[in-house]
Formats: C-alpha cells, sequence, structure tokens
C-alpha cells in the first residue's frame, strides 16, 4: 500500500485511507471477523476509491473512545443565562477578514451557547458581517477535549473547535509543533455543497512552524475530512485525545484519524477556543444569518 500511495502522489488524507484498510483488517483479525467487520472493510475499500479520486470523506472506523485512566476536569454545558467570564474571554474582537468578531455574536440561552453570523448595521465595529469567538482562559496541556454541538448551516460561514498554542506560526518557537501547535479539531466548511455526504463532512487540521528548513510558510497537514451524522440539525461530538506521543481525532466517540506531525505534539499549554469563522468574501444577503450552537464543552485529563 505504502508503495501505491507513493506512485499516485497523494496528499496525506488519500494516503490515510489506504492505509486504514489494513488497519482495519489487522483489527478484525486480532478480534475475529463477523459481519459487521467484513462490512466495515467493504465500507473502507468503496470510500477509499472516493478519497484518492474524489476527494470525498470518510467514515470514522478507527478504535472506540476509552477513557480509562482519565478524569473530567473541566465541564461547561452553559446552563445559565451568560457567558461565564470567569472561564471564558471574548476572543480576537474587532476587524477579522471580511467582517468582525464581536461580543453582540454571542449569547447563552436553553442550555447552549449561541454564536450567530449576522450583518449588522450599529455594530460595536461599524456596519458589517459579525460573528464571535470564545476562549477558556485557562490554558491546557494534553488530555481529551470534547464539544457537543450543531455547525452552522447555509456556507460562508463555519463552525470550529480548536486548540491553538501562544506561537504556533513562528518558527523558531513552534519546533516543529513540539513548542507549539494549532490543532483543529474540527472545522464545518461544506455548509454549501450540494452533495448531502460532503456538506455533512467536517475537515481536521494541524498547523505549526519549524518543520523544515522554510520559515515563511506554516507547515500545515490537513488529516481529512469526516462524514458526521446531519451535523447542522443535530448534535454531534468533535473530539480531540492529546496524549504523549500523538494526536487522535474522534467524531461521535469514534476515531477518525491519528498524527505527530510534524515534528512531534505540542508540549506547551494551550488555548480552547470555539468560533464561529468569516471568510475573506461574503456572498449572502444582508438580511441572512445562520447559528452556530453548542450543548457541552469538556476536558479530561489523566489522573495524578
Amino acid at each position: 500500500m505504502h508503495q501505491i500511495a507513493e506512485l499516485l502522489h497523494l496528499a496525506f488524507r488519500q494516503e490515510d485511507a489506504i492505509y486504514r484498510i489494513g488497519r482495519i483488517l489487522q483489527a478484525a483479525r486480532a478480534g475475529g471477523f463477523s459481519p459487521k467487520k467484513l462490512f466495515a472493510v467493504v465500507v473502507a475499500v468503496f470510500e477509499m476509491f472516493g478519497s484518492v479520486l474524489a476527494d470525498r470523506p470518510l467514515t470514522p472506523a478507527g478504535q472506540p473512545l476509552d477513557l480509562t485512566g482519565y478524569e473530567l476536569v473541566f465541564c461547561e454545558e452553559f446552563d445559565g443565562d451568560a457567558l461565564d467570564t470567569e472561564a471564558w474571554r471574548y476572543r480576537g474582537n474587532g476587524r477579522r477578514r471580511g467582517g468582525f468578531n464581536g461580543e453582540q455574536a454571542v449569547r447563552v440561552e436553553d442550555g447552549n451557547l449561541v454564536i450567530t453570523a449576522a450583518y449588522l448595521e450599529n455594530g460595536d465595529y461599524g456596519e458589517g458581517w459579525y460573528v464571535g469567538a470564545v476562549a477558556l482562559k485557562q490554558f491546557y496541556k494534553k488530555g481529551y477535549f470534547e464539544i457537543r454541538c450543531k455547525c452552522s448551516p447555509g456556507g460562508d460561514f463555519w463552525s470550529a473547535f480548536w486548540i491553538q498554542a501562544q506561537h504556533p506560526y513562528d518558527h523558531e518557537l513552534s519546533k516543529g509543533g513540539v513548542g507549539g501547535a494549532e490543532l483543529d479539531i474540527f472545522e464545518a466548511m461544506e455548509g454549501a455543497a450540494k452533495n448531502r455526504t460532503v456538506r455533512n463532512s467536517v475537515s481536521q487540521t494541524i498547523h505549526c512552524n519549524g518543520g523544515d528548513g522554510d520559515r515563511e510558510n506554516i507547515d500545515s497537514r490537513m488529516l481529512g475530512s469526516f462524514k458526521g451524522n446531519d451535523i447542522y440539525e443535530t448534535y454531534n461530538t468533535y473530539g480531540l485525545e492529546w496524549t504523549d506521543s500523538e494526536y487522535i481525532f474522534y467524531i461521535n466517540g469514534v476515531e477518525t484519524t491519528r498524527s505527530s506531525f510534524s515534528l512531534g505534539v505540542s508540549e506547551v499549554p494551550e488555548e480552547v477556543i470555539v468560533s464561529l469563522e468569516l471568510p475573506e468574501k461574503i456572498s449572502k444577503e444582508k438580511d441572512y444569518t445562520t447559528s452556530f450552537i453548542v450543548d457541552y464543552v469538556k476536558i479530561w485529563q489523566k489522573a495524578a
């Protein structure tokens, strides 16, 4: 399989679609074949061709989440009527790509954090499109990070849950990710896609710098595009297990992919962020709105 991937000059996510067939077969052999496991192999083969030929999203098919040895260290279920500013801060307020980040785009209601994109004539930073972002004041290093949410439908604006070091793009400080990285646990960027499978997929990515001699360009690896379950209408969970040796990504408690790109995992505390993102150019009419709805954010870490 390695020779096939090299011959075709595939992106990492497409290579991984090939390799995961071997991982599924290996797991099936270890635990004994069953109709369910055989079906998983067939799906993996079918989706491998879709990924290689058309860059289509994959069904999560790895190991189930196992939090044995972890303890819950943070739990936010947004049960109040306002953002808990002792735990959270508004992030990046002001000009942001094709509009603005602003506190007025963020509210808490009915047990959810709601971040809404809307065009405001009298916004805090002037007339224009507004979205919002919030981040935990406490930084975390390693553990399992999970969000349960409904993504913002419609396209242009996209929902994201991510972790970022203070200097993930600095060649000297990031040190190939060991000194800090950006870990995109999920970005839902296909809200306008006509194909239902593509529309209900999310991407998972790692960004850092210093992994090679190129000081100007960020080192990035798009790990893959993976299917959720009707992500704009129903709640899904998206998670990241940040271990001593690798990052393991999950959707609805099933592993999607894992990586230690580029020179290893981050060894510094990082910021946990929930955001509705703005594109550079917005195609929507001024009466358009869309919302990112978050049920909870939880963090587990290894028990001492």
